[in-house]
C-alpha cells in the first residue's frame, strides 16, 4: 500500500488515502519519491482551470529513487536517483520534428491511463500531470524519467522538475536575456524565485520583483532582485523610474491574470520583450489596440514549460547547482507532509511564501 493525495473530482478537497499501484510493466519505472513540490499547476487541476480525468493523484514536480523497472528500460536501475519529467516528448509530433518538443502534442497522453486503484474499493486512479507523484511512491513511463546528475542533493532536485525549469527557460529560452538587460518578474512564488536567480544568472543588471505582497521582498532580493515593487494601479509607473523611464528590456508575468499581463507588457521599453508563463483561466482576457501594438514594436510571447528540452537543460541546471550559482534551497520555504498540501494551497492562493515541499 502507498500513501498518496487523491483529487475525487474537480472543487473537491485532496483525500490522503491509501492506493494500489502495480509492479512496473514493460517500458515502466516505479519510484519512491524523496520529494514532490506543490506548484500553482497543481491548484490549476483542482479548481478546473486546467483539466485532467479525475479520480487522479496530482503532483508533477518531483524527484526520488528507482525501486524497479519493467522489461526495456536500460537508461536507470533501481538505486538510481531520478526527477520526474511530467511532460516527455513523443518525439514524432510536429512540434518535436521541428525541436520544439515543450509543444510536444502528445506530452500528457498518459493523464488518461489508469495507472493505480484506491485500495478502499478497487476504483480508477489517473496519474495527474503523468507522473502523480503526490505519492509514496508512483509508477510512469520510463520517457519521464532522468537520471539525476551528481552533486544534487535528492530532496531539493525535485524543483529542477517544474519550477527551475521554467524560470530558467523563460529567462534563457524564451526572452532570450542578454547580459547587461534589465528584467522585471511579476509575481514571486517559486517559478518567479527561479525566474529571478535565472535572471542574475544570465547577467542582468536592475533586476525588480514585482509581487502584491510586502513580505516577500526579503525572499526576492535573495534570489537576486535589485529592486521591488508592490503590486499597484502605479506599478509600470515606479517600474519606469527605475529606468530612466524607459522601461525594462524583458518582463517575465509568472501569475495568469489579465491585469498583470497587461502591466508586466506596459512595463516593458519600446521594443522590449514580455514572456508570460503564468497560466490564467479562460475568463482573463487581455486587450490591446491596433495602435499601441505598432507603436510600441514590443513582443508578448506564451511560454510553455519554460521552453525547455529537460533533456539537455537539466545538465545546465546542475552544474549551475553545483557551481553555487543557483541556489534550490532558497525557493523553498516550507517542507511538508502529504497532508499540509491543501494548507499549501491556501498560501498559495492568499500569496504567501514561495515554494512548498513535500518531503516524503
Amino acid at each position: 500500500m502507498v500513501r498518496a493525495a487523491v483529487l475525487p473530482a474537480v472543487g473537491a478537497p485532496l483525500e490522503i488515502a491509501e492506493i494500489d499501484l502495480p509492479d512496473p510493466g514493460p517500458g515502466q519505472v516505479r519510484i519512491r519519491l524523496a520529494a514532490a513540490g506543490v506548484c500553482h499547476s497543481d491548484l490549476s487541476l483542482t479548481n478546473g482551470t486546467m483539466r485532467v480525468p479525475v479520480p487522479a493523484v496530482l503532483g508533477h514536480e518531483g524527484a526520488g529513487t528507482v525501486v524497479a523497472v519493467g522489461e526495456g528500460v536500460t537508461h536507470v536501475s533501481p538505486g538510481t536517483s531520478v526527477i520526474l519529467n511530467w511532460a516527455p516528448s513523443c518525439g514524432t509530433c510536429h512540434a518535436c520534428t521541428l525541436g520544439e518538443v515543450w509543444l510536444c502534442a502528445n506530452a500528457l497522453n498518459g493523464a488518461a491511463d489508469v495507472y493505480a486503484h484506491r485500495a478502499s474499493d478497487g476504483s480508477d486512479l489517473h496519474p495527474g500531470l503523468n507522473v502523480a507523484a503526490f505519492a509514496e511512491e508512483t509508477v510512469v513511463p520510463a520517457s519521464c524519467v532522468l537520471p539525476l546528475p551528481d552533486g544534487i542533493p535528492l530532496t531539493d532536485a525535485a524543483l529542477l522538475g517544474c519550477a527551475v525549469l521554467t524560470g530558467y527557460g523563460a529567462i534563457h529560452h524564451s526572452a532570450q536575456v542578454r547580459e547587461g538587460e534589465t528584467v522585471a518578474v511579476f509575481g514571486v512564488g517559486g517559478v518567479g524565485l527561479a525566474t529571478l536567480q535565472s535572471a542574475r544568472i544570465a547577467g542582468a543588471t536592475t533586476i525588480v520583483a514585482v509581487d502584491v505582497s510586502p513580505e516577500k521582498e526579503e525572499l526576492a532580493r535573495a534570489a537576486g532582485a535589485t529592486d521591488y515593487v508592490v503590486a499597484s494601479e502605479n506599478t509600470a509607473r515606479e517600474i519606469r523610474a527605475l529606468t530612466g523611464k524607459q522601461g525594462v528590456d524583458v518582463a517575465v508575468e509568472c501569475v495568469g491574470r489579465a491585469v498583470t499581463i497587461r502591466t508586466a507588457w506596459e512595463s516593458t521599453r519600446r521594443g522590449g520583450r514580455t514572456t508570460v508563463v503564468g497560466i490564467g483561466g479562460k475568463d482573463q482576457q487581455v486587450t490591446f489596440n491596433a495602435l499601441e501594438l505598432f507603436h510600441w514594436g514590443r513582443t508578448l510571447s506564451g511560454c510553455v514549460y519554460g521552453n525547455s528540452d529537460p533533456a539537455k537543460d537539466l545538465p545546465v541546471l546542475a552544474e549551475h547547482v553545483r557551481a553555487g550559482r543557483l541556489d534550490l534551497g532558497a525557493l523553498v520555504t516550507e517542507r511538508i507532509a502529504l497532508d499540509g498540501i491543501p494548507a499549501a494551497f491556501e498560501n498559495m492562493v492568499a500569496g504567501k511564501g514561495g515554494r512548498a515541499l513535500v518531503v516524503f
